[in-house]
Formats: structure tokens, sequence, C-alpha cells
């Protein structure tokens, strides 16, 4: 769907209701959970560690804008490349970034003011693995509150995959919000758990941010240089609707804090480290995803006419933004993050540009990367899947990379 589209849309559909609020318990759950997280993590930042910081006030700006949820006009996806990692997060505004240590986030958001800290509403969501962070009822309520979405590792459980439910809930958080919120406020990723969904209030989530770490593990490289991109982030960026602001970041010392070859006391992040987190701008979508954009939509109109569908499967039930497809030729309708064909999922061209989008956003981290000025020249076969291939044989979930020898934790 074009933007114009997609404009049109929104002006034709009737007078947004007011926002539902969530709960006074979930609210002041929420609050406490991500402000104590802030609190702890700004002391740790500031008072035991240097930080150096590029781009943050524009970053704040940018925030600021947000805060009124019923003033946002799309949602805000940041990625990060970072070598270190506390959540195992996948990388999804939309903020990107690379994941160097267990330590990325939340700490990271430490960099933000305390004000920022106790105000869910302005702060991202994120994925966190499920064998991890939703283990049990304890954890399950304590990062759902504290925004986290429980995200399957392949690795790790045969839930795993681009199209889990996860994937879904992040993707319509980023987009235009449902009229009305869903017929359950529980959605299940494995058939059995049962998740409280984000989308229950969707005016009060309207245009979310979520926050990724494309790389979906920790990398910790001797010159902090990034592995591909997982395509997760491709479908963020792609099936959004309207398409998000999109931030990368640049992490490098929380690797130091929590290396993945540290000695005993391992449970205990190490001090006196420099910590260098470096903001990008909102990337311009159109020049760098427009024409990928096109490809994508012009695949899911041809898709749509041929009624080409698949029964979705009964746990992804069916909220959100309803995506007109019509083309004059027929009366389709689609879901947004729904991919209702095998070819939308599987098929050669919806691969290639999964690939070519995670490849472009890879770059835009890198190019934060060389603005720095002190790292090598990455090296361009990182970039490609198949140059990591000879690591699939490890079957630990933490080891020494065959190709560059870096730390790598799945764990």
């Amino acid at each position: 769907m074009s933007e114009q589209q997609s404009q049109e849309l929104r002006e034709m559909s009737p007078s947004r209701p007011p926002a539902q609020m969530p709960s006074l318990s979930m609210r002041v759950k929420s609050s406490m959970i991500m402000g104590i997280t802030g609190l702890i993590s700004r002391c740790f930042l500031h008072g035991f560690n240097t930080v150096e910081t590029h781009g943050l006030a524009q970053f704040r700006e940018l925030l600021d804008s947000r805060a009124d949820p019923e003033k946002r006009e799309r949602g805000l996806l940041t990625g990060i490349f970072s070598p270190s990692f506390i959540l195992c997060c996948i990388n999804i505004f939309l903020y990107f970034s690379n994941h160097v240590s267990v330590l990325d986030d939340p700490m990271v958001w430490g960099l933000l003011p305390l004000s920022y800290a106790f105000n869910p509403n302005n702060l991202r969501w994120t994925l966190g693995a499920h064998d991890i962070c939703f283990k049990n009822q304890l954890f399950s309520s304590f990062f759902t509150h504290g925004q986290v979405l429980p995200c399957h590792r392949s690795k790790h459980s045969p839930h795993g995959g681009l199209f889990q439910p996860c994937m879904t809930q992040a993707i319509r958080l980023l987009s235009h919000p449902s009229p009305s919120p869903p017929a359950s406020p529980y959605y299940t990723t494995t058939g059995t758990d049962s998740i409280l969904s984000p989308l229950t209030h969707p005016q009060h989530r309207r245009y979310s941010w979520v926050h990724v770490f494309p790389e979906g593990l920790v990398h910790q490289h001797p010159d902090v240089d990034l592995r591909y991109f997982k395509w997760g982030v491709a479908r963020l960026i792609l099936e959004s609707e309207p398409s998000p602001d999109i931030v990368p970041m640049f992490i490098d010392g929380t690797q130091k804090c929590m290396a993945e070859d540290r000695g005993f006391p391992k449970f205990l992040p190490r001090v006196g480290k420099t910590v260098r987190v470096t903001f990008g701008g909102v990337l311009d979508y159109e020049a760098t995803f427009g024409d990928l954009k096109a490809r994508w939509d012009e695949l899911v109109r041809r898709e749509t006419k041929k009624g080409n569908t698949t029964k979705t499967v009964g746990w992804l039930w069916k909220t959100a933004v309803i995506e007109q497809t019509d083309d004059g030729d027929g009366d389709g309708q689609r879901q947004v993050g729904e991919l209702t064909s095998e070819e939308l999922r599987n098929g050669r061209e919806a691969r290639e540009i999964r690939i070519e989008v995670a490849r472009r956003m890879r770059e835009e981290i890198l190019r934060l990367r060389s603005e720095r000025g002190v790292y090598k020249e990455s090296e361009e076969s990182f970039g490609r899947a198949e140059t990591w291939r000879v690591d699939k044989g490890e079957e630990g979930k933490k080891y020494r990379s065959r190709v560059d020898g870096s730390q790598i934790n799945q764990d």
C-alpha cells in the first residue's frame, strides 16, 4: 500500500474512538518495572563507567514529539548493532542496532533521563527469548509488563522462525491501530501458552516504538564488525502500515562489561569501561527502501488477485488494521502482519526482497560505525549468510566462531 493510499484509508475510516487505557494495576506495574530498570541502568552506566553519546539530543527530540499517542503519525523502529545483549532479542520506531552484549537492552536506555523511564507508553517494545523471559508465570508477567514480546528461537524451539506470532504483534504495534480491540486479550505462541496482547488497547498503543537487534544473537567481534542481518527486520520494514520511522544505532563497550569469555564471577558485569552509543537520524524511507516496498506491495497484490491464500493459524486471531488490496479486479483484503500465501512467505521473490532490505539496513548501521572513525573497514563477506554456514555444526549455544574468531552467544 502506498503512502497516499494509507492516508486515504485513514481519512475514510470512522472517527477514532477515545483511547482505552489499560487498568491502573497494569499501568503501575509497567511504570515501576520500566522505571526501576531504567534507574538501575542509568546508575550503572553513569556511576561505574564512562559514557560517550552521539546524536542523543536529536533522538530525545524524536521521542518528545511522540509523547502523545494521539499525535503520532507512524510507528518507530530502532535497530542496534551491539556486541552484548541481556534479553536475547531479535532486531526489530523501528530501532536497529548491533548486538555486542547481554547488557545491551535494557542498559542502553539508561542514557535517557529518568523522566522517560517512568513513561512506558513512550518507551520501546522489544523481543525476548521465550525460553528465558517467559519460562514461568512470574517471568512472563514481569517481561510482559516490561514491554517484551515472546520470541521463539529456532535453535531452542520448534515454534521459532520468521512467521511466529511475536512478529505479527510487533508489526501491528508499529501500524495504524485497529478501530476496536481483539475479541480476546490473550494470544498464544505455542497453542498452549497464554500471552497478554499489547493490542488489547490499540489506541493507547498506537504507532508504538519497537526495538530490535537484527543479528539475532550476541556477536563479540574484536573490531566490532557486523554479521548478516536476519529477515525479521525486513518484515517489520515492509509490512508495517504506514511505513515506520527507522532509526539505526551503533553500540560499543557493553561487550567489555559482559565479555563472553569473562572469568569468575561470571554473573557480575565489569565496571570502569567506556560505553559509546551513536544514534542515527530518521532514515529517508523512500530513498532507502522505496523500490523494495513497491516490489513487495505489487507481490502482495498479485497473490491476493490469484486467490492463493492459506488458512491462518488459529491462534493468530485477526485484529489490527485491514489493508485494502483490491486493484479493481477483485475484492481482496488482508490483515496487516498476515501473509496469506506460501509465495508471500517463502517464495523466491519474497526472499530476495527481504535479503536486500536486511542488507541495506546493515549498510546504514555500518555507515554509523564508519562515522566514528576508529574502526577498521568492515569485512564485506560478513554481510552474507553463506559466510557463516561453517558455524552451523556448532551444537553449543556459546562458542567461538570459525569465521572470524568472535564470541557467539545464542543462549
